[in-house]
C-alpha cells in the first residue's frame, strides 16, 4: 500500500512501518497504563516537583513521568525490536540504561549540573567509538569528510550539547514532550525511507511513550517527565540525528540533500534557546550552570500566555521549521542556516516585543475600566 503526501512530495510504504506502527501502539498502551499507579507512588512517597523561584509551577507536582516514557519505550522494543550483538546497539541502550539511573536520582536529589555533564560527555564518547559519529558535514562550507579527531570531538559536542538542551526546554507543562514527539516521528519516517527501518523502530517507540505522557503533561500538568525522562529524550533524538546523518550519505538514492541542515532543523529550538540562554548568563558574568528565567517559554509566559498556549505556540513554531527546512532542500545548505538562524531571531524579537505590547494592552484596559 502507498501513499503520497503530496505538499512533501513523500511516498510512503505502508509495509516499511508496520513494525513502527506496532512499537508506537504498544509503548503508547504501556506508558498510558503506567503512568496512574506512577502518580500514587509518587503522591505516596511525597516524590513531588516542589515550586521554587526557578520553576513555573505554583503548586506540588507529581515527577518521574519519565519512568513510565522509557518503561513503554524498553517493552515495544523488547517485543518488536530485532536486537542483535552489535556493537552500536550495545552502546546505545547500555547508554540509555545509565541515563535512565542518573535522571532518577536527578529526580529523587538534585545532582550537579557538571556531575551530570561528566557522565553525558563519557556516554557520547561511548556512542562515538561504537561507530555513530559525524563523519561528513556533506558540503555544508565546503566540508566533507572529517578528520577522525574531529568527528569525536563533534559528536561528543553534539550528543552532550542535544541532551541538556531538551533538559533545560523541559521548563513548561507539554512543551519539551511536543517538541521531542514532532522530532521522533520525523526521526523515524526518514530514517525508514533512508533503509534504516530498525533504528526507526527506537524513534516510533519512544514517540509512543512521548504521545502518551502528554495526555498528562498537557496544561494543566498531572505529573512531569523530570530529568528521567527529559535526559534519555535528548539523548536518543541526538543519537538518532547523526545515525539519520550517516545513513543518509551512505544509500545510493537518498531522501535528504542536506541532512547535515535538515537534523539541525530537528533540533533547533532546543539548540538556539539553550545558546542563547547560556550566552546571556556568561555575559552578564553568571555561571552557565546557573538556572534563572530566561528561556523562550519564559517569554511568553512573562508576558501573560498561559503554559498551554505557550507550548502550543513553540510545538507550532517548530512544526514550521520542520516543514521549511525539508521544502528547501535544494537550495544551498549554507543559505538554509542563514535562513533557519534569521527565522529564530525573528521569533525571538516578535516574542519580546508581543510581551511588551501584551502589557501595554492590559494596561490601557485597566486604566480605561478605572476612568469609568
Amino acid at each position: 500500500m502507498k501513499n503520497h503526501i503530496h505538499f512533501l512530495q513523500l511516498d510512503l510504504y505502508f509495509h516499511d512501518f508496520r513494525f513502527a506502527l506496532l512499537c508506537f501502539i504498544t509503548a503508547f498502551v504501556v506508558t498510558l497504563m503506567a503512568i496512574p499507579p506512577i502518580m500514587g507512588l509518587v503522591k505516596r512517597y511525597q516524590l513531588f516537583d516542589i515550586p521554587s523561584a526557578r520553576k513555573e509551577h505554583a503548586s506540588p507536582i507529581p515527577t518521574m513521568g519519565g519512568v513510565a516514557i522509557i518503561a513503554g519505550m524498553m517493552v515495544a522494543l523488547f517485543l518488536w525490536f530485532p536486537f542483535g550483538n552489535q556493537e552500536a546497539q550495545i552502546c546505545f541502550f547500555f547508554s540509555i540504561t545509565i541515563l535512565f539511573g542518573v535522571g532518577i536520582m536527578d529526580d529523587l536529589k538534585d545532582l550537579s549540573a557538571k556531575y551530570k555533564f561528566i557522565i553525558q560527555a563519557g556516554l557520547a564518547m561511548l556512542i562515538a567509538l561504537s561507530g555513530i559519529r559525524i563523519t561528513s558535514f556533506d558540503g555544508l562550507f565546503g566540508i566533507h569528510e572529517l578528520p577522525l579527531a574531529a568527528q569525536y570531538t563533534l559528536t561528543i559536542l553534539a550528543i552532550t550539547g542535544i541532551t541538556n538542551a531538551f533538559n533545560m526546554i523541559d521548563g513548561i507543562d507539554g512543551l519539551a514532550g511536543g517538541l521531542g514527539f514532532m522530532s521522533l516521528v520525523t526521526l523515524g519516517i526518514f530514517l525508514t525511507l533512508d533503509g534504516d527501518v530498525n533504528t526507526a523502530l527506537i524513534a516510533f517507540a519512544l514517540a509512543g511513550g512521548l504521545f502518551a505522557f502528554l495526555y498528562f503533561n498537557f496544561n494543566p500538568a498531572r505529573i512531569f517527565m523530570g530529568d528521567t525522562g527529559s535526559l534519555v529524550l535528548g539523548f536518543v533524538i541526538a543519537v538518532l540525528c547523526i545515525r539519520l546523518m550517516q545513513v543518509n550519505l551512505a544509500v545510493t538514492n537518498p531522501v535528504l540533500n542536506h541532512a547535515p541542515v535538515f537534523v539541525l532543523g530537528i533540533v533547533l529550538i532546543p539548540v538556539y534557546d539553550t545558546l542563547r540562554v547560556l550566552s546571556m548568563r556568561i555575559w552578564k558574568g553568571r555561571s552557565p550552570f546557573m538556572a534563572d528565567k530566561t528561556h523562550i517559554h519564559h517569554i511568553l509566559t512573562r508576558a501573560g500566555f498561559s503554559h498551554g498556549f505557550a507550548a502550543k505556540l513553540i510545538c507550532f513554531i517548530h512544526g514550521f521549521v520542520l516543514i521549511e527546512v525539508y521544502w528547501m532542500r535544494f537550495l544551498p545548505q549554507e543559505l538554509i542556516v542563514a535562513i533557519l538562524i534569521a527565522i529564530m531571531l525573528l521569533v525571538t524579537f516578535i516574542l519580546k516585543n508581543t510581551g511588551i505590547l501584551f502589557k501595554r494592552s492590559s494596561a490601557l484596559k485597566s486604566s480605561s475600566i478605572t476612568e469609568i
